[in-house]
């Protein structure tokens, strides 16, 4: 209980280095795609909001396992930067290898068979990174 001020303060600078690196994320992700995220989302294009969510829910897998090896706040945050950078390569060289199907075009169409592979491998390489950066 002597360091429970200190553990809430370090939950607290885990959870806004958390959230920023997710809003980052956000941004960079939606302008890789050739479509606007935030209209097919709010359209209820249900495959672009798989293809979002996995991009997040595999940086978030990134970062957590990222911040359980780091010693520092910065050195998480440097991490989880190379982390993100990974997944925007992985995504680009997936839609440079498939030249037949244009990945965004899928998407935007709602093509939820694409949205659910491309999930499968983000969250696949997102494991895989995740455990080279520990």
């Amino acid at each position: 209980m002597q360091n429970f001020g200190w553990d809430l303060l370090n939950v607290l600078i885990g959870l806004v280095i958390i959230l920023g690196v997710l809003s980052v994320g956000y941004f960079v992700f939606s302008k890789l795609t050739r479509f606007d995220d935030r209209k097919e989302i709010a359209s209820g294009n249900l495959a672009a909001g798989m293809y979002m969510g996995s991009k997040l829910m595999g940086l978030s897998i990134i970062v957590a396992m990222v911040s359980y090896s780091s010693h520092s706040w910065v050195q998480m945050l440097i991490w989880s930067l190379i982390g993100m950078a990974i997944l925007c390569l992985v995504y680009l060289i997936f839609d440079w290898v498939t030249p037949r199907m244009k990945v965004c075009e899928e998407i935007a169409k709602g093509n939820v068979a694409v949205a659910q592979v491309l999930r499968s491998i983000i969250i696949g390489i997102s494991i895989v990174v995740g455990t080279f950066l520990m």
